[in-house]
């Protein structure tokens, strides 16, 4: 379907179209529990259905890479596939991705590798660590699929045909308590530390970045969900605990529970709140 739906972009039978829409609240609103539909077609109005909203506690979390050069993509948006990206499980929509963020590191003029853009080792995310963002048990820790060679103007396929149990690649999900779930994707082969069960405190190192699973670039798919399952769940929002970020004239501000919002350039900053191990 084409993002716009008018005269000259109708619908046609048979087929439908999904709204997405954003809603922004000042802090002094109390959020609605419940929201109502309307939609005005030409000079008809169809009513649709009520629906409760969801109240979720908000946590605040330790960043899942350390260092700097880092960008924090595909966050919320229209434009994001992650946002836009609706899967359907046992006949219920999920929206999974929807604050989920692809971590990358590029270099100053905006790449994200140096030499051989089909070598994963010549990007700047490749083998990176990835740490606990909270104290957590370990849920599940899978291991052993190939990375994948990176996406150039060549073409692109997986080192193995997806399916919806290596769709995520190498990837590690933690519970981290009140029905969330952290979820770290497409992580390097032979790089997971720790197993299903284990006890894990924040900080902890549990692997390395790699490009296993449904990757075209090394990089770190992170998000918070309803379920441990990547996409038959309901992404949650989050916010870390401190970060920088540059604005657009370069200068670096301090950021504190915030989520990083754009595809902004973010920098963390070692101390002892966030031990490595």
């Amino acid at each position: 379907m084409p993002d716009k739906i008018d005269d000259e972009h109708p619908i046609d039978g048979g087929k439908r179209a999904v709204a997405l829409i954003c809603l922004a609240f000042d802090n002094a609103v109390t959020i609605p529990d419940k929201l109502g539909h309307r939609m005005l077609v030409g000079d008809s109005v169809a009513e649709g259905p009520i629906i409760g909203t969801r109240h979720t506690k908000l946590n605040t979390l330790a960043p899942p890479v350390m260092g700097k050069d880092w960008v924090a993509a595909n966050g919320p948006s229209l434009h994001s596939h992650h946002r836009t990206g609706l899967f359907v499980a046992g006949g219920v929509v999920h929206l999974s991705r929807r604050f989920a963020i692809d971590w990358k590191q590029k270099d100053e003029q905006g790449e994200m590798y140096y030499g051989d853009a089909r070598d994963v080792r010549s990007y700047y995310s490749y083998d990176e660590k990835v740490f606990a963002v909270a104290d957590a048990t370990v849920v599940s820790a899978q291991d052993g699929l190939p990375d994948n060679i990176p996406r150039t103007a060549a073409g692109f396929n997986t080192a193995v045909s997806l399916t919806m149990e290596n769709v995520a690649g190498n990837a590690v999900v933690l519970d981290i308590g009140d029905g969330q779930y952290a979820y770290y994707a497409h992580m390097k082969p032979g790089s997971i530390r720790v197993k299903a069960g284990e006890h894990v405190k924040r900080g902890d190192w549990l692997g390395q970045i790699g490009n296993s699973g449904d990757s075209r670039w090394p990089h770190l798919h992170f998000q918070v969900t309803t379920s441990p399952d990547i996409l038959a769940s309901e992404g949650l929002p989050f916010v870390i605990d401190h970060y920088r970020t540059r604005d657009d004239n370069g200068v670096w501000q301090s950021r504190t529970s915030e989520y990083p919002i754009g595809d902004i350039a973010v920098e963390f900053v070692l101390d002892s709140v966030t031990p490595l191990k």
